[in-house]
């Protein structure tokens, strides 16, 4: 599948290069000689949102102001991938995945009460940190975390501020964090708001790494995830943005969904009021991200290294608020297998990239772009060259799953396409949505399922076979 077209001047990889070698014959003529010089490696910096729905990024009006005015910059370096989607829409196997660049199938983290199977030898901060780098994480790691008989501080990171695992209510006040090993209780004063104390925390990071050792400096704030709390601040700001959502909210016919989506009750007026107002509450929840974000670009420049930096930006799965009549996650459909994916890369020509990514190819971008080396294999593929807009062969479809649950939703895998997204159950169901309407009408709201129209049989098979093709061995 072609994607956009490279812009004027060199690759983006030999830009960097170019940019790298100038920065360090400049700061070594400027500095004194018992200075130690810094290391040309790329910087790394992941922000990971919980919970955010895919329609707040872009949005018009725009949700998250000064990001989105970044990414629009001609003059900035950001790629944007709008066909960005999570291998597993829940927490904590997105995470994990985020984390190595495997498949919740080859992790062993499946559900929100599996984190204690990732091995943390196996995953991108021990090989940046073996490889000399200075590796941080800062905010929610893993759902359950800290995990029992394991170490406080998981293996390969040097700097560690994690939230310990408690009620949605500790979201964003009165929570615990484990700051290298020892928990600090936080309250419910403005100054204890989560995502604040992560800015302020990553401020402090950049600022203090040695400029003779590069870094890896995973942010991940608990917004928007619910109760859906802005900081005191941002309370109000949106109310009156528009907040309803797509046709699909409150899907008057499901009787051509699967069992699950068919119990689910209609939404009563009341209801969709309540859903409304709670997706007005994320995205305000999200300004305090938003300031994260424009904090984390401004202390990179003034250290002198932004452009020695690739931050990436995604969720760890999204949201449905009422779309198909469903609140929640663990869903096939576009509310929760999307992503916002945005990546900054010195010197790449900003542009947006229309092929299909997902949150194992963030793990193998960044082992190429450092020149770290992995210890296991990765199922997902490096980035690089499509973020230089390079119009190499691509993947035509993206593999997802979910395990399943006892109360909702039963376990599904899935392939989703430019196109097209086919799903099959566990309990023999299968869905097939005509994104684009390649066969009929276009249905990007996944409002006609056609597994069984005979039009789209031979797609069907098509797709069994590729989705077959795709699916890891259990």
């Amino acid at each position: 599948m072609a994607g956009s077209s490279p812009g004027s001047g060199p690759p983006a990889r030999a830009v960097v290069a170019i940019v790298l070698s100038v920065s360090a014959l400049a700061i070594a003529a400027a500095q004194p000689a018992s200075t130690l010089p810094r290391d040309p490696r790329l910087n790394v910096i992941v922000i990971v949102t919980d919970d955010q729905p895919p329609s707040s990024f872009p949005h018009d009006p725009p949700v998250m102001p000064r990001l989105q005015a970044m990414v629009d910059d001609p003059d900035d370096h950001w790629v944007r991938f709008p066909n960005a989607f999570v291998g597993t829409p829940l927490c904590c196997p997105s995470r994990a995945s985020i984390l190595t660049g495997r498949y919740d199938v080859n992790t062993g983290v499946r559900t929100n009460a599996d984190g204690a199977r990732l091995d943390p030898s196996a995953a991108v901060a021990a090989w940046l940190r073996e490889a000399g780098y200075r590796t941080g994480l800062v905010g929610k790691y893993l759902n359950g975390y800290p995990f029992e008989d394991e170490p406080l501080v998981p293996f390969g990171w040097d700097r560690w501020l994690a939230k310990k695992q408690g009620a949605q209510r500790t979201a964003y006040h009165d929570y615990v964090l484990i700051d290298q090993g020892f928990p600090v209780p936080h309250g419910s004063a403005p100054d204890d708001y989560l995502t604040d104390v992560v800015a302020a925390e990553a401020v402090d990071f950049i600022r203090s790494t040695p400029s003779d050792r590069p870094f890896f400096l995973m942010l991940a704030p608990t917004a928007p995830h619910r109760p859906w709390t802005p900081a005191v601040r941002h309370a109000g700001a949106y109310a009156g943005i528009p907040t309803s959502g797509p046709p699909s909210v409150g899907e008057a016919d499901v009787s051509d969904k699967p069992g699950w989506v068919r119990a689910l009750p209609r939404l009563s007026e009341a209801r969709r009021r309540q859903l409304t107002d709670i997706r007005r509450r994320s995205f305000e929840a999200l300004l305090a991200v938003d300031e994260l974000m424009a904090d984390v670009i401004s202390t990179l420049s003034e250290r002198g290294v932004l452009e020695r930096t690739v931050i990436f930006f995604l969720t760890d799965n999204g949201i449905s608020f009422g779309e198909h009549r469903w609140m929640g996650k663990t869903c096939p459909y576009e509310e929760c297998v999307r992503t916002p994916f945005l990546v900054r890369m010195p010197g790449a020509e900003p542009h947006e990239d229309p092929r299909l990514v997902s949150n194992v190819d963030l793990a193998p971008t960044i082992v190429e772009l450092t020149g770290v080396a992995a210890t296991t294999s990765m199922d997902g593929s490096s980035l690089v060259p499509l973020l230089e807009g390079s119009p190499v062969e691509w993947r035509s479809g993206v593999f997802l799953d979910y395990v399943g649950d006892d109360v909702h939703v039963p376990g599904w895998s899935a392939i989703r396409t430019v196109d097209h997204l086919y799903v099959e159950y566990v309990t023999g169901e299968r869905e097939l949505y005509d994104l684009t309407g390649r066969l009929g009408p276009p249905d990007p709201f996944q409002l006609r399922n056609r597994a069984t129209d005979p039009r789209y049989a031979g797609l069907v098979a098509r797709l069994a076979a590729e989705l077959n093709r795709l699916r890891p061995d259990a």
